[in-house]
């Protein structure tokens, strides 16, 4: 039997749905389609191309977090658990110590109880549209509920169905090297994740190159070399403001030349030009596929969790341009927004490769679904 509170929230969760899309659609100033030359003139400063997309004090470097060293005596699985279970304290707040409030003097599961649980999903940012679905399965199952133990338990399946439903990630390149392209607005931890990721594949013994093609966000090649040095990868980089595009193919030749394992491709998240930002991004993604056929192999996007939905946004803006093969989302310690991760997976056909739950190196972690609804309960 259908609930009142589910027809109500359901007539909401449009209306809802339909203001959160109006609020959050990207602008972008039209241009022309840039051609493939790779030695095209930069033009000149103008104001940003895209209001959504201006997020970040254009003047800001961030600096690399910590050492690339583990803490001494540290077991590896147990440690980087450890850290997930840290990072989504606050939202296991919501999904269990608020769970269990929710049966105090109540033996079965009834309509008031399943609005307040709602209530709590959406807190957690789990999205209007999925925590309606989730909710709606969890009423079709509350006969099967006696107590909170049970309803975490439902509430459990009901997530991790999101994730088994995802498709494996982009397979590694047939010949080496291995071009992955990584894209985002600024301020959303894109440089540092690349220097973590290069870091991640120089421990295990493979060559690394990273492109320093954000070339017009101030800082940033110095930010992104400082992380390349570190990580013990080498880099490839022109001067501020070059053509990206051309930064791009020299990297492909050097990766060549060098025998590469592995290429991590910076790209800008704005631009102080007239040229549309995804117009440039696309010209980079033409430029590797010259010198090397099917490259990218892997277009990662990096979202910032504490943005919430806005991070739902702007990943349905750069699939619908790039092509995005893969996740990785960052700053999900410290928030009660993990849902997000719920979210993304509901609405998105694109597997979430990485998250990220604290600063260090070892923060950034290969997401593993059950590992992550473990740490949530």
């Amino acid at each position: 039997m259908a609930l009142k509170w589910f027809k109500k929230k359901k007539d909401k969760a449009e209306s809802t749905d339909a203001q959160a899309e109006a609020t959050t659609a990207v602008e972008s100033v039209e241009s022309p389609v840039l051609e493939d030359d790779t030695n095209a003139p930069v033009p000149e400063a103008d104001p940003l191309d895209t209001a959504a997309l201006d997020e970040e004090p254009p003047h800001t470097a961030e600096e690399p977090d910590e050492p690339l060293t583990e803490a001494p005596g540290e077991e590896k699985n147990g440690g980087l658990f450890a850290r997930l279970k840290s990072g989504l304290s606050k939202t296991r707040k919501i999904l269990t110590t608020d769970i269990d409030d929710l049966f105090l003097g109540k033996k079965i599961v009834d309509d008031d109880m399943l609005e307040e649980l709602e209530e709590r999903l959406i807190t957690a940012d789990m999205g209007v549209q999925t925590t309606m679905d989730i909710m709606e399965r969890i009423s079709n199952k509350r006969s099967r509920i006696a107590g909170a133990k049970d309803l975490k338990a439902v509430l459990r399946e009901e997530i991790l169905s999101y994730f088994e439903a995802l498709p494996e990630p982009a397979p590694l390149a047939a010949t080496n090297p291995h071009v992955v392209m990584v894209v985002g607005v600024n301020g959303v931890g894109k440089t540092t994740t690349i220097g973590k990721l290069a870091a991640h594949e120089s421990r295990k013994g493979k060559k690394v190159l990273v492109a320093a093609a954000d070339t017009f966000r101030a800082a940033a090649i110095e930010q992104i070399s400082i992380w390349a040095e570190r990580a013990g990868a080498d880099i490839v980089r022109h001067k501020d403001n070059t053509d990206p595009a051309a930064v791009a193919f020299d990297s492909m030749e050097a990766a060549i030349a060098r025998g590469s394992d592995i290429v991590f491709v910076d790209t800008a998240g704005r631009l102080h030009t007239k040229v549309n930002l995804m117009e440039e991004i696309k010209k980079i993604q033409r430029t590797l596929a010259k010198r090397i056929p099917d490259a990218p192999h892997e277009v990662l996007l990096v979202l910032d969790a504490t943005t919430g939905q806005n991070a739902l946004s702007q990943a349905k803006m750069f699939n619908e341009s790039l092509g995005v093969t893969g996740i990785a989302l960052t700053k999900l310690d410290g928030t009660a927004k993990g849902g997000i991760v719920v979210s993304i997976c509901s609405s998105l056909n694109i597997p979430l490769k990485y998250i990220g739950v604290g600063e260090g190196v070892e923060d950034l972690q290969e997401f593993d679904p059950e590992q992550f609804v473990e740490a949530l309960f």
